[in-house]
């Protein structure tokens, strides 16, 4: 594993061969796919610490392109970032996003439009080389935040964070089935199009029937 500046996300090379590395791991010939995947991936990484921050009450980073770098697997994908800062007050402390007043409200303004701006450059890009589209690009955004703020344990926080972010993010959603939330997907990671993979279980491709009973067996096997 190597570890790379943020800005590298950026960069057409850089990520086209990083595409095209996650082209060979999953044995397809389709930009847009691989694409989609690999982005699938980077969106979890760039938005998990932030949604656990908003799900805890803990400062968040700040994930402007400057501040943070990425660890890369072989594959071509974001294992981790790794963020430097997060905003302080006047005394040089923390800052949590989510407390009332003026120093919380510029410390979350300062957190969203970080990553809104990290988001944006980052999809457009992605979309560029691979093809992708780019409000697709942007709902496998939100479905990461959904994903991460629910495996800390808050759903609501995505609604928070998202909410922040806005732009052309969608608000992520969520639906509960057999006592147990999942998130109501709006993107599709296109792994059905790989060779030999098959739809996920909440892939919103899915008949709204089909995927019922599935997150119905996933619910289960959580109990």
């Amino acid at each position: 594993m190597s570890t790379v500046p943020g800005r590298l996300l950026t960069d057409p090379e850089w990520v086209a061969a990083r595409i095209d590395s996650m082209s060979d791991t999953w044995g397809t010939d389709v930009p847009r796919v691989a694409g989609t995947l690999w982005w699938c991936m980077v969106a979890s990484t760039l938005v998990e610490q932030i949604a656990v921050a908003y799900a805890a009450g803990t400062p968040a980073p700040v994930a402007a392109l400057g501040d943070f770098d990425c660890a890369v697997r072989p594959d071509g994908g974001v294992e981790h970032a790794l963020f430097r800062r997060v905003p302080v007050d006047a005394t040089g402390r923390s800052v949590r996003s989510d407390v009332g007043g003026d120093t919380g409200a510029t410390a979350a303004e300062e957190v969203a439009t970080a990553l809104r701006d990290t988001l944006t450059a980052v999809i457009t890009q992605v979309a560029a080389v691979s093809g992708a589209g780019i409000a697709s690009l942007w709902a496998v955004a939100a479905d990461a935040i959904g994903n991460r703020a629910l495996d800390a344990g808050a759903p609501e926080a995505a609604t928070r964070l998202a909410a922040d972010v806005g732009s052309r993010l969608p608000a992520p959603r969520f639906v509960t089935v057999g006592g147990r939330t999942f998130v109501r997907r709006t993107s599709c990671c296109l792994v059905y199009e790989a060779p030999g993979r098959q739809m996920c279980t909440s892939c919103p491709k899915r008949s709204p029937e089909d995927r019922a009973e599935r997150l119905a067996v996933a619910a289960r096997a959580r109990s």
